[in-house]
């Protein structure tokens, strides 16, 4: 992936002067203010108002910034269920932009993989606070690295000072190259410790590709098996699948994605690739539409015991940005007051925003390119903000 820079936190993990991978890049800020005066390509729902802030705003971030198509399903205060579109869903042939279409969701995987780690803890298979040694005895182990001092609840809440495997594979190997989970975290413990176990937080996608194989090692099933059986058939989530090994494809209709490895360099079209970098952090696939089915659903407790959501929802902070990091799951601040719950993810080609409020409300936005510009970030942050609030 492209360099990054940016300041504030990046959930990635990007170091800078290193290239990344698979990431979340969630840069918490206040609702940016839209600049809404230009009008691009786009469709609606019929449901929408002609004049919706919603649309507007994607609108604004295909034509005003560049991405070559915005999407977005929002739940409003009402119940009712918004669908967006904005752009063009294939820049070589001008197709539209499938209504709901899948695209890869990057690091909201990793609230997938928690609530699975999280119901094997409500199961009692899993210890919260026990060692990850406990269950890959011997693996974890560098430069200030040793499984017998970290917790399962260090990995799920990025205390664990494991440094992040991303920055070291580059664009055209994670498009075609196939990764075991043991092979990232070869590449990751080539690094010294970020810090001591639970003396600062920093995002790791190694975090969860330890945490995915302790569940394969528990339950003796694969982390797609275990997801797809605990999260996604039980709540119906007929468009969201983690990719099979050597599957590139994206299954359903879906706009296509675009990738640009500097602010100045052409989009490529990086549709099709490898997602077993990112795995049990960042492989999976669904629509705007199925991310707001599952955030709403864990909020309501429909995933979770009580306890366990309880621990899910106790937040660090993260810097002074107002947000907190759970196990697994994020708090962002409203500036209609109050917080929502969400994670957000992206990948090579994709990237999306989003989360769910404890009262029904929810949103989630996809784009079909990563920005390069941190202040793209920020406005697609505000467009969530502006949708769950107005």
């Amino acid at each position: 992936m492209r360099e990054q820079a940016w300041r504030g936190f990046r959930t990635s993990g990007r170091r800078s002067g290193r290239r990344g991978v698979v990431s979340a890049a969630i840069a918490v800020a206040a609702a940016g203010v839209m600049t809404m005066g230009v009008v691009a390509p786009a469709t609606a729902s019929a449901a929408a108002p002609r004049a919706d802030t919603v649309q507007q705003g994607l609108n604004a971030l295909v034509r005003g910034d560049g991405l070559p198509a915005a999407l977005a399903s929002v739940k409003g205060r009402d119940g009712r269920t918004r669908t967006y579109t904005a752009g063009v869903g294939d820049l070589a042939t001008g197709a539209k932009v499938p209504a709901d279409g899948q695209v890869r969701i990057g690091s909201n995987t990793k609230t997938f993989t928690a609530v699975v780690v999280l119901q094997l803890v409500a199961e009692g298979k899993i210890g919260l606070d026990a060692k990850v040694e406990t269950y890959l005895p011997g693996l974890v182990r560098g430069e200030g690295i040793d499984g017998r001092d970290i917790t399962v609840r260090q990995l799920l809440q990025h205390t664990s000072g494991l440094p992040d495997y991303e920055g070291d594979i580059d664009d055209d190997t994670i498009r075609h190259r196939y990764f075991e989970p043991r092979e990232l975290l070869d590449v990751a413990f080539r690094h010294k410790a970020d810090f001591a176990p639970g003396k600062g937080w920093n995002y790791s996608s190694t975090n969860y590709v330890v945490a995915g194989l302790i569940v394969q090692k528990v339950t003796g099933r694969g982390i797609a098996a275990e997801i797809d059986q605990r999260v996604v058939k039980r709540l119906g989530l007929r468009h969201t699948y983690f990719p099979a090994p050597g599957d590139r494809t994206i299954r359903e209709p879906h706009p296509k994605g675009y990738h640009r490895a500097s602010a100045d360099a052409p989009l490529r079209d990086f549709t099709e690739i490898d997602p077993s970098a990112g795995w049990a952090a960042g492989g999976m696939i669904s629509t705007n539409s199925d991310i707001n089915r599952f955030f709403t659903a864990l909020l309501a407790g429909r995933l979770l015991p009580a306890a366990q959501l309880a621990e899910m929802r106790t937040t660090v902070p993260i810097g002074d940005t107002g947000a907190g990091y759970g196990l697994g799951l994020m708090s962002r601040p409203l500036s209609c007051g109050g917080v929502y719950w969400g994670h957000g993810g992206d990948i090579n080609g994709y990237e999306t925003r989003g989360g769910a409020t404890d009262d029904g409300r929810a949103a989630n936005i996809a784009v079909t390119a990563i920005p390069t510009d941190e202040a793209v970030t920020k406005r697609l942050e505000g467009l969530v903000d502006t949708a769950l609030c107005r």
